[in-house]
Parts: C-alpha cells; structure tokens; sequence
C-alpha cells in the first residue's frame, strides 16, 4: 500500500479565497466533483497530481443539473471524509462553494446549451441535465482558471460534451479523460452504489457483464474475420468437411465464412442484449454510439466507438460504458 501523504490540503469556500491561494506559475489542475468521493475520485486525482504543480478539486452538488423527481436532496453529503480523501490523492486544496457562490441571485438565467448531443441517450432520459451540467463546469472553469481539466470516462455523453464545449467556446483549457475505474467484479464505481441493495447489486453487475461480453465477442468476431481473409472459408467447403465426415473442421470453417458475412456492430449489439435479458434487467438504453457526435453507428461502422447502457437498478439509475474499436485491436 502506499503510505498516507502529509500534504497539507486548504479548505475554501469562496472565490475570492480561491483566486487567493498561492499559485506559482506552474500547471494548474481541476478535478470537478458532486462529493461523496470515492476510489474513482482518488484516481482522477492522483492522475492530476502527476500532471499539474497544483490541483484543486471542487466539491458542490449542482442543483442545474437535478430533474424534477430526482434524487437532489437524497445525494450524499460527505464534505469531511470528501476533504480527507482528496488530501490522501494529493490535492492542494478543495473548493467548497455554497450554492448562493456559484449562483449568485438564484439559478442563472442564461445557461449553456449542450445542443443536440445532450439530447441524446442521458439527455433523453433526463431533459435539461446538460445543459445544466454545462453550465456549472463553465462556471468552475472560470473560477478556477485551470490549464487542465480530469473527468472519468465513465461519464462518457458528459465527457465529450466538455470536450465539445471547450473547444467550441475557445475555453483554454485541456479536457482529459481518464479510465473507468471499478470495483474487483467489475462493477463501475459510483457514488450512487450505495443506494443498491444486496439483491440490486448483484443485478447491477449485468451492466457491465453485457459490455464485457460485447467486448470479447467482437474480439472473436475480428479474430474469426482476419482469418476469414486469409483463407476464403465458404458455405460449399463446410458442406465438404462435413461431407468428409470432419464435422469439427466443418463448424470452424462455418463460424469463420459466419464472421465474415454478419456485420460486428449488430454481433456487439446482440451479445450485450443477451447478458441483460438473462438478468432479465431492461435498459433504458443499449446503444454503440460514435463518440464524435454520440449517434448510433451503422452496421459498416469502422473506428472508435463506445457502447453505453443506462438501467435502473431498484430505486437506483446506473451508467456504464465500454469503449471499442471496431478495424482494430481491442
């Protein structure tokens, strides 16, 4: 284990405290955060901290990004133990505002739009959320004038929202995205597990189950398709192996002319909607999204590309996503 760091980490509140802290004309780093940290926090960071002279990690529960009937007051509110884990990462300092810091006169009344990407699969589901999300990592980007910028993959619709927003509104700032972190079975780390009972929990599990699965079908299937490239496996040589009596050799050569023909996305597809329909877990959503512009890819789909599900689990809405790349190594 590594041992605790003794780095002193400050507390403010405000942003004139912010802008007040010492800063040496090193690399800056946010880490932005809803609190309740936990090992995924820990790591975006420590990823931070080998990035940057100084990284500051805010801690506020946007209320611009809560829908109606949402779980605003239920979020958990954690702000010692949050300040302590974040010392033990390594952060210099953790940026605590109230509401009436950041908002100012109440909710603002000009918002960042996300557009027609958060319309989409989380936009869909929760109407305004992005745009609200926007608006606040706007807000901290501002306050606190960072060169760079962690957020988990995990979050991947809001990931490139940011990149996208960045980039579209010349914020200078350097968007980075770091791993989903998980629990030992698999189960992406969130502040909201807590909420899962023992019998949810192990439901849960089939969201990342079924992106596992995807992932290693598309695996055999790519593998199953260089071979079918270098040597020509038809229906009329099967039949001859079998013909032959080679009834092993004539399901290979079968499966490779299969992989062939049958497209990976909908092999991708149907090997996760498997694992959710053997859990009998419906999602609100299964989709292999082009992370450019978060729309469903085509059956001829060659590249990147991520495969997201979003399921309630009890009383508890879960994300999850996996990346792929489709032409290519997994």
């Amino acid at each position: 284990m590594t041992a605790p760091t003794t780095r002193s980490t400050a507390l403010v509140h405000t942003a004139a405290d912010l802008r007040a802290l010492p800063r040496t004309g090193g690399r800056r780093a946010v880490v932005m955060t809803m609190g309740a940290l936990h090992e995924g926090h820990a790591t975006l960071i420590r990823t931070a901290r080998a990035s940057a002279d100084q990284v500051v990690v805010s801690v506020f529960v946007n209320p611009l990004q809560f829908g109606k009937g949402e779980d605003l007051d239920r979020y958990p509110r954690t702000l010692d133990a949050d300040i302590e884990l974040a010392r033990q990462a390594g952060a210099d300092a953790v940026f605590a505002p109230a509401a009436d810091e950041v908002y100012p006169g109440g909710e603002p009344q000009v918002r960042i739009s996300a557009g027609p990407m958060g319309e989409r699969y989380e936009g869909a589901s929760r109407p305004g959320h992005f745009d609200g999300m926007l608006t606040v990592v706007a807000k901290l980007l501002h306050l606190t004038a960072p060169d760079l910028a962690l957020f988990g993959q995990k979050d991947a619709q809001q990931l490139a929202l940011i990149r996208r927003m960045a980039r579209d509104l010349n914020f200078p700032v350097e968007i980075v995205g770091v791993p989903t972190v998980r629990e030992e079975d698999g189960l992406a780390l969130s502040s909201r597990n807590r909420f899962l009972s023992a019998d949810d929990r192990r439901t849960a599990l089939a969201l990342s189950r079924s992106l596992f699965a995807a992932r290693d079908r598309l695996a055999a299937q790519q593998a199953l398709a260089a071979r079918a490239e270098l040597v020509p496996a038809t229906g009329a040589r099967a039949a001859a192996l079998s013909a032959l009596g080679e009834a092993r050799a004539a399901a290979d050569v079968h499966a490779v002319a299969r992989a062939a023909e049958l497209p990976a996305p909908a092999v991708v597809r149907a090997a996760a909607r498997q694992v959710l329909a053997e859990a009998a877990l419906t999602p609100d959503y299964l989709a292999l999204i082009d992370p450019s512009d978060f729309t469903e890819v085509t059956d001829g789909h060659t590249g990147e590309a991520i495969l997201a599900v979003a399921a309630k689990v009890g009383t508890t809405r879960l994300i999850d996503n996996i990346p792929l790349t489709f032409g290519g190594p997994q």
